[in-house]
C-alpha cells in the first residue's frame, strides 16, 4: 500500500528544460498501457531512467512495492525524495550515459528491467549504452519518438534500415507496444511517440563473435549507405570470400540482412590481425 509520503504530488511549478529533452507524460489511459505492458511484479529490480513528475513511477512501485531512478534534473530529484520513501524509491542522480547498468545490476542484486520515456534528443546513445549491459538485463521498455522506433525494427531493404536497426537486432528481439500522440505530453512534441519491449536475446543465440569489430563494420558500411561494399570496405574488401559469405561486393549495406551482416563481422574478425 502507499505510503502517506507516497500520496503527495509533485508540484506542477516545475518547468520543463528543453536541454534535459523534457515532455512529461499526463495521459491517464495510456499510463495505464504502459503499465500493462510493463507488467510489473513485487520484487522485480526495475530501473525507470529520467521519472520526471512521476506518472509511471507511482503506479510502477504501487505494483512492484520498489523502483530505482536515474535523473539528471536536481529539482525533480528533490521533489521525488519528497513523494517518497527511501525504502520505495532509491535514485541515482546523474546523466544517465555515465552509469553503468552491469554496476546498477551488481548493486540492486540481479539483472534488472529497464523502462522509461527517454529524452528524444539523446534517445540512441542511450540505446546504444545500454547495449553494452544487455547480458545484465531482463527487458527494456522504452518510450521514444515514433520514427525511432520505426528505424530499429526496420527490416534490410527498407528506406529507414540503418545502424540502428542492424546493431539492436543482433543483440535483441523488439517488440512495438503502442503509439503515444503528441497529445499525451506537457508541453507536447511535435511528433508522435512508440513504446517499445526489448528482450536481450540468450547468449547462446548471438553469433557475433567481436563486438566492437561488428560495430566498427557496421558503422563503415552505413557511413555512406549508397557505396557498394567494395568501397564502403575497402579496407578489407580483397581480403573476404564474398562468395562463402553470400554476399556481393556490388551489394550496399542497405540490402543486406543482420544474419548478413553477423557473417560479414565475423569474417573480418577472423582475419589475421595485421589485416584488421
Amino acid at each position: 500500500m502507499p505510503t502517506l509520503k507516497s500520496s503527495v504530488t509533485i508540484s506542477d511549478a516545475h518547468v520543463a528544460r528543453k536541454r534535459f529533452g523534457q515532455n512529461f507524460l499526463h495521459d491517464p489511459g495510456v499510463i495505464a498501457r504502459i503499465i500493462q505492458a510493463i507488467d510489473p511484479k513485487p520484487g522485480d529490480r526495475i530501473v525507470e531512467i529520467g521519472p520526471g513528475q512521476a506518472a509511471l513511477t507511482a503506479p510502477l512501485i504501487a505494483k512492484a512495492g520498489q523502483l530505482h531512478a536515474i535523473e539528471i534534473d536536481r529539482d525533480l530529484v528533490a521533489r521525488l525524495r519528497e513523494r517518497f520513501t527511501e525504502s520505495e524509491l532509491s535514485i541515482t542522480e546523474q546523466d544517465v550515459l555515465r552509469v553503468s547498468f552491469s554496476a546498477l545490476a551488481d548493486q540492486l542484486g540481479g539483472p534488472l528491467r529497464v523502462m522509461g520515456n527517454l529524452p528524444y534528443n539523446i534517445s540512441s546513445p542511450i540505446l546504444f549504452h545500454l547495449l553494452e549491459s544487455a547480458e545484465q538485463i531482463i527487458d527494456q521498455h522504452l518510450m521514444l519518438q515514433k520514427e525511432v522506433v520505426d528505424r530499429m525494427v526496420a527490416g534490410y531493404g527498407s528506406k529507414v534500415y540503418g545502424r540502428l536497426s542492424v546493431m539492436l537486432q543482433a543483440r535483441y528481439q523488439m517488440v512495438r507496444c503502442l503509439t503515444v500522440p503528441p497529445g499525451a505530453f506537457m508541453p507536447a512534441p511535435k511528433v508522435d511517440s512508440a513504446v517499445i519491449r526489448m528482450v536481450p536475446l540468450p547468449v547462446s543465440a548471438v553469433r557475433v563473435r567481436d563486438w566492437p569489430i561488428f560495430a566498427a563494420v557496421v558503422a563503415l558500411a552505413f557511413s555512406q549507405r549508397r557505396k557498394m561494399l567494395r568501397k564502403s570496405l575497402a579496407a578489407y574488401a580483397v581480403m573476404l570470400d564474398w562468395n562463402a559469405l553470400d554476399i556481393s561486393p556490388t551489394q550496399r549495406a542497405e540490402e543486406l540482412s543482420v544474419d548478413h551482416f553477423v557473417g560479414l563481422a565475423n569474417a573480418v574478425a577472423s582475419l589475421p590481425l595485421e589485416s584488421r
